[in-house]
């Protein structure tokens, strides 16, 4: 645990210059500015569309003050990525941005698992729970002491932790999807390459591998990051060509929007793995 410990504390601080003031200001990771990218996008589009985009539906179209919750999700999406780019509300946007994704898994993601089919309530929970840990992350790169003071079991060791673990459980469901559904899953493997049956299992398998070794700790750096890059080489194999060619439905857009924030939270959680740690 101290070498735990010694690791989050540094993540805590991250690296830091003073400017002339005297300061401190946290030097941005580029997963950080990708984070806040993908947040920004998604309160636009929400705001465009009107309605929930993919990163929070599904939601129950009954639901009392649907519309207002509709573009509160879209206001506060826009507001915290945008929040996450300036020193001053870096660690106010985390923060807020972590409460509506812990709040958004509490009341729709974990009831959803026993009213959903088995894949869309587990895929639905397990992708928030992916965004949930990157900004977890965040709010731990960017907590100041306020935070830490108040609350130091999110800002803290424990919160890391947590946030790793949370993702970890978020990939099993897309490792799980793979082995309930092979013969669509197989359709989307490019046709140059072989043996399209075999590459679906084997995505399947290594999304739950790398969930496991996050869990136990053992080459969790290596399967976070692998994880990462499989994400990120789905879009860029799969929908990629798709979208040069512009055959894609309303359907296959949303879930190129999702592979491309998914990928993105999960460079967020490689990064937090800043040492040697296996």
């Amino acid at each position: 645990m101290g070498y735990f410990n010694a690791e989050a504390a540094e993540i805590r601080r991250g690296p830091q210059r003073k400017p002339p003031g005297g300061t401190a200001v946290r030097i941005v990771r580029v997963s950080h500015a990708a984070f806040a990218a993908v947040m920004i996008g998604f309160g636009i589009l929400g705001l465009i569309k009107g309605d929930f985009t993919v990163l929070w539906e599904p939601i129950p179209k009954t639901i009392p003050a649907r519309e207002v919750l509709i573009y509160l999700c879209a206001v506060v999406s826009l507001a915290s990525g945008i929040g996450l780019l300036w020193r001053r509300t870096a660690a106010l946007a985390a923060r807020m941005l972590l409460a509506l994704f812990v709040l958004w898994l509490l009341v729709w993601r974990i009831p959803g698992l026993f009213r959903l089919s088995l894949v869309e309530g587990t895929w639905s929970c397990g992708k928030t729970m992916v965004m949930t840990a990157a900004a977890w992350i965040l709010f731990v790169w960017l907590a100041t002491d306020w935070d830490r003071r108040r609350l130091g079991f999110a800002a803290g060791d424990k919160g890391l932790c947590i946030a790793r673990v949370l993702y970890a459980l978020g990939l099993i469901p897309f490792g799980v999807a793979h082995f309930l559904y092979p013969g669509p899953t197989a359709a989307l493997v490019p046709n140059w390459l072989p043996w399209h049956m075999a590459w679906a299992y084997i995505t399947g398998a290594t999304f739950i591998a790398a969930s496991l070794a996050i869990l136990i700790g053992k080459f969790a750096r290596m399967a976070a990051r692998l994880s990462a890059l499989q994400m990120g080489l789905f879009g860029l194999l799969v929908w990629a060509p798709l979208v040069a060619r512009g055959s894609l439905s309303a359907f296959q857009w949303g879930e190129v929007v999702i592979t491309v924030a998914l990928t993105v939270a999960g460079w967020v959680v490689a990064d937090s793995y800043r040492f040697g740690q296996s």
